[in-house]
């Protein structure tokens, strides 16, 4: 892709197809794949870019986790909303998307929109009218998220995807929900890791916010969405990692 070529490094050059993912070819600190026969980056902040239809797809924001727990009693400390927005507007002013899909479960809850500092809810307004923005549903909040801007639907085709939050399998499907992470052997020890799930017919995004936790690969879950095996994605420091399936380990 042209856009991730020219942000990357003078001697970032896209490597060989790599060894047991031949879909998959590494561009800087991005992997390039072949999803459904459309193409897209998957970014080490935990996005997912479409070059041709330059449309940012983000998912499980859950914007407001932390004031939700506060209603209950647990206190969490109050920047998640902050953090994941200041993240996602970076990536806007890099990136210059003409369409934001956002794969549901944007907030925590219902309630979320309303709880907002006023300083993030600027933030995001900001960010919704600089490009088309589409919520798709979530099983948290609904649409909740559409009283402040956008357009909200059940699911959303561009192309050969179709963004949807939960996933039921179906080729050329990109969906959320179930906040992919993958604990990965090598030298002796592991580590795990948010990533995202592919086998190349489809793929399962890792989830955004900074209050979320993570279900392994390795677990049921995830085995009828990829029936031959799953290769990990995986978000590391400063760069996406592919992990075969046989480094992948369960908790």
């Amino acid at each position: 892709m042209a856009l991730l070529a020219r942000s990357s490094s003078p001697s970032a050059r896209a490597s060989p197809v790599l060894p047991r993912a031949p879909s998959l070819v590494r561009v800087g600190a991005s992997v390039e794949l072949r999803l459904g026969g459309a193409r897209a980056a998957a970014l080490p902040e935990g996005v997912l870019w479409l070059d041709e239809a330059k449309a940012l797809i983000v998912s499980d924001l859950h914007l407001e986790k932390g004031s939700a727990f506060a209603l209950r009693g647990q206190m969490l400390p109050p920047y998640d909303t902050h953090v994941a927005l200041t993240k996602l507007a970076s990536l806007i002013e890099i990136l210059s998307p003409d369409i934001i899909v956002s794969l549901g479960d944007s907030f925590h809850d219902g309630g979320g929109p309303v709880r907002m500092d006023e300083g993030d809810r600027r933030l995001l307004a900001g960010m919704i009218g600089a490009c088309d923005w589409v919520w798709v549903e979530g099983n948290h909040d609904g649409r909740a998220a559409e009283a402040l801007g956008g357009v909200t639907r059940d699911c959303l085709t561009l192309g050969a995807l179709t963004f949807r939050h939960e996933p039921t399998g179906a080729p050329g499907e990109v969906a959320g929900h179930l906040h992919p992470c993958a604990r990965v052997a090598g030298r002796g020890a592991s580590v795990r890791r948010r990533c995202f799930a592919t086998d190349g017919e489809r793929l399962v995004m890792p989830a955004f916010g900074a209050f979320t936790g993570g279900l392994n690969v390795c677990n049921e879950a995830f085995a009828s969405i990829f029936p031959d095996g799953v290769t990990a994605l995986v978000l590391g420091r400063d760069r996406v990692l592919p992990a075969p399936r046989d480094r992948l380990l369960p908790d």
